[in-house]
């Protein structure tokens, strides 16, 4: 019997041999019963070492695709192809928790990501042009070398303590959050974040309000809990705490850089939101979203440092200042609620990945973090006034701007009628790439456009306003 088996420099031959023969059982060119040839005449006829085909004749007998006979040879058992074939997968139920999941899949987890345009305004990504690999790749290093057999083990729920320090003292000093490293717990990411907060603190059926329009991550992990959401109206002032409801179990906020129209809330709104969070006994998180990145003035003081009764749960994440690969965040959560939410994270995964975390705290420490920060403000700063100058020069009064103070994305407000998908397909057709506001609301939203710049060169930007003013008004 000749068995064609195709073999290449991908990968050991032994493991390819394997893969081949189980191909050939599961496909049914070998059928139960068949006999195998000899392992000596299968590596003549393959040009390969008796011993690698002994190896992959080993495998497949240990996983029970053949069976062999003293004297006879090596046989295909039976009934291996028959129940690959004809295996069907039963409808298995799912928890109310499962239900959601899947009826939101389609809105919560990204879809393939379109063709990229070249004058592509992407929102929610960082820029590491700048970012000093060669340093990090040294403290990598480092850190590695110096890990003991001890340092392999599981390490704090609540994370490393030198990263929690590091942190306390960064955030006191840029962002005037008051807390102490006890305080701080080290997350995956501020999605995860978001998760324990709202498996700690919300049980389904209870009011939480969310900014209109809001951060989708958010609202996905609240209707995931069951939760009643209250949409509360966003302005050129932010949130309006006039409309917060007395009986909201917590309101969840970006008050540095609202989530998606980029204002900023104003310090009596912050200090009205605190008054509602005593009056109701309710939790404020404050999603700090590029909270860094200010260009006009000083960083309004955070809603956690203006919190004089513990009602503030501060979440920050590296994911938009460093990269988004690190994922490592970190919450700030009242004393009271430490316990809870390190066993919340501990039942989550363990803890956030050792290395990054011992790398971070030393990257943050050594003050590094500080000196990339002010180079990123630089030049987002520079982005930015090449995007405010070129919508300003193109549009004129046809396009208010909302979120050019602080973050790296804005939103263009159109004056009067506006098809929103027909703009974006404009603009795609002149490769200009554009993205939607209208998704962000809870209910029929208002039309907008979103422009990212962290990506963009000035010259890009410039090039890529130019295209979609001309796009847009051709259209008319």
């Amino acid at each position: 019997m000749k068995l064609t088996i195709p073999l290449d420099d991908n990968g050991p031959l032994g493991r390819q041999i394997f893969e081949g023969l189980r191909e050939a059982i599961l496909s049914g060119r070998l059928r139960a019963g068949d006999r195998l040839p000899s392992t000596r005449d299968l590596a003549e006829q393959w040009g390969v070492s008796r011993t690698i085909v002994v190896i992959a004749f080993e495998q497949l007998l240990a996983e029970g695709y053949v069976g062999s006979r003293r004297g006879s040879g090596t046989y295909v058992l039976p009934g291996i192809a028959a129940r690959i074939v004809d295996r069907r997968e039963e409808t298995i139920a799912l928890s109310a928790y499962g239900r959601r999941a899947q009826a939101a899949s389609a809105a919560i987890v990204p879809a393939a990501v379109a063709r990229p345009r070249r004058y592509d305004f992407a929102y929610g990504r960082g820029d590491v042009t700048d970012f000093p690999f060669a340093q990090w790749r040294q403290l990598l290093a480092k850190h590695a070398r110096k890990m003991s057999v001890r340092d392999l083990d599981y390490g704090v729920p609540a994370g490393n303590l030198a990263l929690r320090e590091a942190i306390c003292d960064h955030v006191a000093r840029s962002r005037g959050v008051a807390c102490d490293p006890s305080q701080i717990v080290v997350v995956s990411g501020s999605q995860q974040a978001i998760d324990l907060i709202v498996r700690v603190l919300v049980d389904a059926g209870d009011t939480v309000a969310i900014e209109d329009p809001h951060y989708q991550g958010t609202r996905a992990v609240l209707a995931m809990s069951g939760a009643r959401l209250h949409a509360v109206d966003v302005d050129d002032a932010g949130l309006d705490p006039e409309h917060l409801p007395s009986s909201a179990r917590a309101l969840f906020l970006t008050p540095s850089h609202q989530f998606p129209t980029g204002t900023v809330l104003t310090i009596p709104r912050r200090l009205a939101i605190l008054d509602w969070a005593r009056r109701s006994n309710a939790v404020v998180v404050e999603d700090d979203y590029d909270g860094e990145f200010r260009y006009d003035g000083q960083p309004l003081q955070s809603l956690q440092g203006l919190d004089t009764a513990g009602r503030v749960i501060y979440v920050g994440t590296f994911s938009r200042t460093i990269f988004a690969a690190l994922r490592v965040g970190y919450l700030i959560v009242p004393k009271s609620l430490v316990d809870a939410f390190a066993t919340a994270k501990w039942l989550a995964d363990r803890h956030t990945a050792g290395l990054e975390q011992r790398v971070l705290a030393e990257f943050i420490g050594s003050g590094a973090y500080e000196r990339y920060l002010r180079r990123v403000r630089r030049s987002l700063s520079l982005r930015r006034d090449a995007l405010v100058d070129a919508v300003e020069d193109a549009f004129g009064g046809t396009m208010r701007m909302t979120g050019a103070a602080s973050g790296a994305h804005v939103v263009l407000w159109p004056a009067g009628d506006f098809d929103e998908e027909r703009a974006i397909d404009t603009a795609a057709a002149n490769d200009v790439g554009v993205y939607p506001l209208s998704g962000y609301f809870v209910g029929p939203g208002k039309p907008g456009l979103l422009l990212g710049y962290s990506q963009m060169s000035a010259a890009d930007i410039r090039e890529g306003i130019r295209r979609l003013a001309g796009a847009l008004h051709a259209r008319r």
